[in-house]
Protein backbone atom coordinates (compact mmCIF):
# COMPACT_ATOMS: atom_id res chain seq x y z
CA UNK A 1 0.00 0.00 0.00
CA UNK A 2 1.73 3.33 -1.53
CA UNK A 3 2.09 5.75 1.68
CA UNK A 4 -0.53 8.98 1.45
CA UNK A 5 0.86 12.03 0.44
CA UNK A 6 0.14 14.62 2.89
CA UNK A 7 0.28 17.76 0.55
CA UNK A 8 -3.42 15.80 -1.27
CA UNK A 9 -5.23 16.55 1.92
CA UNK A 10 -8.23 19.01 3.07
CA UNK A 11 -9.47 18.91 5.77
CA UNK A 12 -13.17 20.00 6.06
CA UNK A 13 -14.98 21.56 9.38
CA UNK A 14 -18.36 20.35 9.64
CA UNK A 15 -20.97 22.59 11.00
CA UNK A 16 -22.30 20.24 13.39
CA UNK A 17 -21.59 16.51 14.27
CA UNK A 18 -24.99 16.16 12.32
CA UNK A 19 -23.73 17.70 9.20
CA UNK A 20 -20.92 15.02 9.17
CA UNK A 21 -23.36 12.31 9.80
CA UNK A 22 -25.62 13.51 7.22
CA UNK A 23 -22.86 13.38 4.35
CA UNK A 24 -21.63 10.58 5.73
CA UNK A 25 -25.31 8.80 5.41
CA UNK A 26 -25.15 10.37 1.43
CA UNK A 27 -21.70 8.71 0.73
CA UNK A 28 -22.95 5.33 2.07
CA UNK A 29 -25.85 5.70 0.18
CA UNK A 30 -23.80 6.48 -3.04
CA UNK A 31 -21.64 3.25 -2.47
CA UNK A 32 -18.53 5.60 -2.08
CA UNK A 33 -16.09 6.77 1.06
CA UNK A 34 -16.92 10.48 2.59
CA UNK A 35 -13.89 11.87 0.64
CA UNK A 36 -14.90 10.64 -2.74
CA UNK A 37 -18.22 11.59 -1.89
CA UNK A 38 -17.18 15.36 -1.36
CA UNK A 39 -14.61 15.55 -3.97
CA UNK A 40 -17.35 14.79 -6.55
CA UNK A 41 -19.98 16.98 -5.01
CA UNK A 42 -17.33 19.71 -5.32
CA UNK A 43 -16.09 18.30 -9.26
CA UNK A 44 -19.33 18.64 -10.03
CA UNK A 45 -20.11 22.22 -9.14
CA UNK A 46 -17.05 23.68 -10.28
CA UNK A 47 -16.98 21.93 -13.37
CA UNK A 48 -20.78 22.93 -13.89
CA UNK A 49 -19.73 26.45 -13.62
CA UNK A 50 -16.72 26.32 -15.72
CA UNK A 51 -18.95 25.23 -18.24
CA UNK A 52 -20.97 28.20 -17.74
CA UNK A 53 -18.66 30.72 -18.06
CA UNK A 54 -17.76 30.51 -21.70
CA UNK A 55 -21.59 30.31 -22.02
CA UNK A 56 -21.99 33.44 -19.72
CA UNK A 57 -19.19 35.44 -21.76
CA UNK A 58 -20.66 34.98 -24.84
CA UNK A 59 -24.32 36.52 -23.75
CA UNK A 60 -22.36 38.84 -21.97
CA UNK A 61 -20.70 40.09 -24.94
CA UNK A 62 -23.87 39.64 -26.82
CA UNK A 63 -26.04 42.31 -24.53
CA UNK A 64 -22.97 44.48 -24.74
CA UNK A 65 -23.38 44.79 -28.56
CA UNK A 66 -27.25 45.03 -28.06
CA UNK A 67 -27.18 47.91 -25.51
CA UNK A 68 -24.63 49.72 -28.28
CA UNK A 69 -26.73 48.90 -31.14
CA UNK A 70 -29.93 50.52 -28.92
CA UNK A 71 -27.86 53.27 -27.92
CA UNK A 72 -26.97 54.21 -31.01
CA UNK A 73 -30.53 53.57 -32.28
CA UNK A 74 -31.84 55.96 -29.50
CA UNK A 75 -29.50 58.54 -30.40
CA UNK A 76 -30.40 58.52 -34.07
CA UNK A 77 -33.74 58.93 -32.80
CA UNK A 78 -33.65 61.62 -30.33
CA UNK A 79 -31.76 63.56 -33.16
CA UNK A 80 -34.50 62.66 -35.40
CA UNK A 81 -36.85 64.02 -32.50
CA UNK A 82 -34.87 67.25 -32.16
CA UNK A 83 -35.51 67.99 -35.77
CA UNK A 84 -38.86 67.69 -35.58
CA UNK A 85 -39.50 69.68 -32.34
CA UNK A 86 -36.89 72.29 -34.10
CA UNK A 87 -39.90 72.26 -37.59
CA UNK A 88 -43.07 72.07 -35.05
CA UNK A 89 -41.52 75.46 -33.19
CA UNK A 90 -41.07 77.09 -36.52
CA UNK A 91 -44.00 76.05 -38.25
CA UNK A 92 -46.36 77.18 -34.88
CA UNK A 93 -44.15 80.81 -35.06
CA UNK A 94 -45.02 81.21 -38.80
CA UNK A 95 -48.07 82.68 -38.15
CA UNK A 96 -46.50 85.41 -35.81
CA UNK A 97 -44.13 86.86 -38.19
CA UNK A 98 -46.63 87.36 -40.97
CA UNK A 99 -46.84 91.51 -41.11
CA UNK A 100 -50.59 91.27 -42.84
CA UNK A 101 -51.59 87.72 -40.78
CA UNK A 102 -55.90 88.02 -41.07
CA UNK A 103 -57.39 85.92 -38.37
CA UNK A 104 -56.90 83.97 -35.22
CA UNK A 105 -53.14 82.37 -33.76
CA UNK A 106 -52.84 80.41 -31.32
CA UNK A 107 -50.11 81.49 -28.23
CA UNK A 108 -47.64 78.78 -27.50
CA UNK A 109 -48.91 77.35 -24.34
CA UNK A 110 -45.45 76.86 -22.72
CA UNK A 111 -44.81 80.97 -22.99
CA UNK A 112 -48.42 81.16 -20.94
CA UNK A 113 -47.52 78.50 -18.84
CA UNK A 114 -43.99 79.78 -17.88
CA UNK A 115 -45.31 83.16 -17.41
CA UNK A 116 -48.40 82.03 -15.05
CA UNK A 117 -45.79 79.53 -13.18
CA UNK A 118 -42.59 81.81 -12.36
CA UNK A 119 -43.30 84.93 -11.67
CA UNK A 120 -41.06 87.83 -13.30
CA UNK A 121 -39.47 86.40 -16.41
CA UNK A 122 -36.70 88.02 -18.35
CA UNK A 123 -35.80 87.46 -21.97
CA UNK A 124 -33.23 84.95 -21.04
CA UNK A 125 -34.65 83.07 -18.48
CA UNK A 126 -37.78 82.76 -20.88
CA UNK A 127 -36.17 81.27 -24.20
CA UNK A 128 -34.33 78.95 -21.64
CA UNK A 129 -37.58 77.76 -20.28
CA UNK A 130 -38.98 77.64 -24.01
CA UNK A 131 -35.97 75.57 -25.52
CA UNK A 132 -35.18 78.60 -28.01
CA UNK A 133 -31.90 79.49 -29.20
CA UNK A 134 -31.59 83.04 -28.79
CA UNK A 135 -29.60 82.78 -31.87
CA UNK A 136 -32.94 81.58 -34.00
CA UNK A 137 -34.59 84.46 -34.44
CA UNK A 138 -37.46 84.13 -36.11
CA UNK A 139 -38.82 82.27 -32.88
CA UNK A 140 -37.44 84.89 -30.51
CA UNK A 141 -39.42 87.45 -32.63
CA UNK A 142 -42.28 85.48 -32.88
CA UNK A 143 -41.98 84.94 -28.98
CA UNK A 144 -41.61 88.35 -28.67
CA UNK A 145 -44.82 89.38 -30.88
CA UNK A 146 -46.34 86.73 -28.31
CA UNK A 147 -45.27 88.72 -25.54
CA UNK A 148 -46.77 92.13 -27.36
CA UNK A 149 -49.60 90.63 -27.64
CA UNK A 150 -50.39 89.40 -24.33
CA UNK A 151 -49.35 92.75 -22.83
CA UNK A 152 -51.96 94.55 -24.87
CA UNK A 153 -54.35 92.40 -23.95
CA UNK A 154 -53.27 93.03 -20.51
CA UNK A 155 -51.97 89.72 -19.78
CA UNK A 156 -48.73 90.84 -18.73
CA UNK A 157 -46.65 93.54 -17.58
CA UNK A 158 -43.56 94.40 -18.39
CA UNK A 159 -41.10 95.57 -15.35
CA UNK A 160 -37.75 95.85 -15.23
CA UNK A 161 -37.31 94.15 -18.10
CA UNK A 162 -39.29 91.36 -16.40
CA UNK A 163 -43.17 90.10 -18.37
CA UNK A 164 -45.05 88.93 -14.89
CA UNK A 165 -48.83 88.16 -15.51
CA UNK A 166 -51.10 90.29 -14.20
CA UNK A 167 -54.33 88.61 -15.58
Amino acid sequence: MPIPDKERYTYVYHPSRAHKERWEKLAAKAHTSLSKFIIAAVDGVVDEKEELAPRHARELEGLKNEVKTLREDLQRKNILLERYEAELKRYRAAPWLESDFAGSRRLNEDLVRVLKARGPVDRHQLFDALGIDRREHDLTNAVMKQLETLEGFGFIKLERDAWRWVA
